[in-house]
């Protein structure tokens, strides 16, 4: 699952552009690996990885999934403002899971890419600010984060812990 704008270069500092005519080493996934990579001889670091993080990732280094809960609030904003801001959100992020709002907070979860918990939680703190103005969201701070991985996700849905699935997809009033 990679993101990105198009033209934008990968998140992370990004990587030197190539000179015209330079070649990219190329990697493979065969079947069954789920992502992992199977480098070529002379695959370097500016290779994808295999979920789209290979800028700054050393060899080797896989994208894991990450469950976020981003938890915004601030002054009282008109609800139907609220709800087509956040469906906006939705729109600009697909990967956003459900919404849930009220007039002066709400709760976002999603699961981002990233290599380890301090980029998928840096990705998360800039997500409110980075849409607030395309999305026309409200000027609300982010009050809470909490960054998991799938693994710990699956864990505590088991044990009946943790947040519910995010059924039903989408924006929802709390």
């Amino acid at each position: 699952m990679r993101r990105g704008r198009p033209g934008a270069l990968p998140r992370g500092g990004g990587t030197p552009r190539r000179a015209a005519g330079e070649e990219r080493a190329l990697t493979s996934v065969t079947a069954g690996d789920a992502g992992e990579r199977a480098p070529e001889a002379g695959a370097d670091e500016t290779a994808q990885d295999g979920g789209g993080r290979g800028a700054g990732a050393r060899e080797g280094e896989l994208s894991r999934l990450w469950h976020i809960t981003l938890s915004v609030s601030g002054a009282e904003a008109p609800l139907t403002e609220v709800r087509r801001a956040l469906e906006q959100l939705a729109h600009d992020h697909p990967f956003l899971l459900t919404s849930r709002y009220a007039t002066d907070h709400a709760e976002i979860r999603y699961w981002e890419e990233a290599r380890d918990l301090h980029d998928a939680a840096a990705v998360a703190l800039r997500l409110w600010g980075e849409h607030r103005s395309t999305a026309r969201l409200p000027p609300w701070e982010i009050v809470g984060l909490e960054v998991i991985d799938r693994e710990t996700y699956h864990q505590r849905i088991a044990e009946g812990h943790g947040p519910l699935p995010a059924t039903p997809v989408g924006v929802h009033p709390f």
